[in-house]
């Protein structure tokens, strides 16, 4: 029989095939992702627009949801509009919405736009960076004086959203080129929010076992006698080979490739565990020889400095769990940085002399120099 805690997790695991997770959940281990929420939850109620900025995948609508969800205005509608998948000639009514015989074709009874749709929520405007400029300039007096006018309509109607925009460009790059309003950048990016990629977020580990609960939950029969084994041992899942591939792996496509690739694996894998052998080819494709050399010296012990002071250093196995931890999530964040030094520290959150002083600690010798090999796009991440 499950657990209680097993059975907890089981259920919130099933939610999430629905929802989204919330705040304290997507916070977990790394300090940027709980600086960020901290200032999520400052932000949120005080009317001020939020901008969320990322690379492609890293979850900017999963935060725009859990902040509305966190939000007082949890209970009005989240209505989400991706502004690069919108044609230009339909874009102003599906925003604006129209009144009734606006337009040939137009609804007998006319459209609220997605805009007046969100009116007592919040509005999420997903890669706002495409929007068509003559769009822009609309949207900027929506959000000036608060009120809307339906294409056809003879009066504006009053509004009252929260405005949450993301995206993955550099919007002054934009502003500079001409394609983006600066008065708009102003007015959207009260509050910004920049999401860290996947490959330098310090929780990678906690996020595959996270991700793989949620898959071996959802994929098991609730009366299954071996959910509850699976659900609550799920680091024995995956084989430690395959687990260290996904964590020296770059991620480009950061939360929602990493997502898409354990569904994957937890589809193909035999006997209740994943091996490397199961993963898709492009991890598959890690194991070259710039990053065996690294890995490997990495977990070199130099014996030399057994017949200097005839003190045999402590292997691998020796480190407790925690050292074991710290170690690993020292040599990913040098693997991460292509060794070097200065970026490793500043993701590591400490000086380069500490880092040193740790590398020594760790006997994790220095490789110098050594560039990490370019990974190319899992092929079914989706931009």
């Amino acid at each position: 029989m499950p657990t209680q805690t097993v059975t907890r997790l089981i259920q919130r695991s099933h939610s999430r095939s629905t929802t989204y997770r919330s705040l304290d959940e997507l916070c977990g281990g790394d300090p940027q992702m709980q600086d960020l929420i901290i200032r999520g939850k400052r932000l949120i109620d005080k009317g001020i627009p939020i901008l969320i900025l990322g690379e492609t995948g890293t979850g900017k609508e999963y935060l725009s949801r859990a902040l509305h969800a966190y939000s007082e205005r949890r209970k009005g509608n989240l209505v989400a509009v991706n502004c690069a998948s919108i044609p230009e000639s339909l874009a102003e009514s599906e925003l604006f919405g129209y009144s009734k015989g606006a337009f040939s074709g137009a609804l007998s009874g006319g459209m609220k736009g997605k805009v007046q749709q969100a009116d007592g929520g919040t509005l999420f405007l997903d890669e706002i960076g495409d929007m068509p400029f003559s769009l822009q300039t609309r949207l900027l007096r929506v959000l000036s004086e608060r009120e809307v006018m339906p294409l056809g309509a003879a009066s504006p109607v009053s509004i009252d959203i929260h405005l949450i925009c993301a995206t993955h460009q550099d919007l002054k790059t934009l502003i500079a080129q001409g394609r983006f309003r600066e008065d708009l950048y102003y007015r959207i990016a009260g509050g910004v929010l920049r999401l860290p990629t996947l490959r330098a977020r310090a929780d990678k580990r906690q996020l595959i076992m996270q991700m793989l609960t949620d898959e071996l939950s959802l994929n098991q029969p609730a009366a299954s006698r071996n959910v509850g084994d699976l659900v609550e041992h799920a680091d024995q899942t995956l084989s430690p080979a395959a687990l260290q591939q996904m964590l020296t792996y770059s991620w480009p496509g950061n939360l929602r490739q990493m997502h898409a690739v354990i569904r994957y694996c937890c589809a193909v894998m035999s006997n209740n565990r994943i091996e490397a052998s199961d993963l898709p080819e492009d991890l598959m494709q890690l194991q070259d020889l710039h990053v065996s050399a690294i890995i490997n010296a990495a977990s070199f012990v130099d014996t030399r400095h057994q017949d200097l002071s005839g003190t045999r250093l402590p292997a691998l196995r020796a480190f407790n769990p925690a050292l074991r931890d710290e170690r690993s999530r020292v040599i990913e964040a040098l693997t991460g940085s292509r060794w070097n030094i200065s970026a490793a520290s500043r993701q590591l959150g400490m000086c380069r002399a500490s880092l040193y002083r740790k590398l020594r600690q760790l006997e994790i010798p220095h490789v110098r120099d050594q560039a990490m090999p370019a990974y190319s796009t899992y092929s079914t991440c989706a931009a």
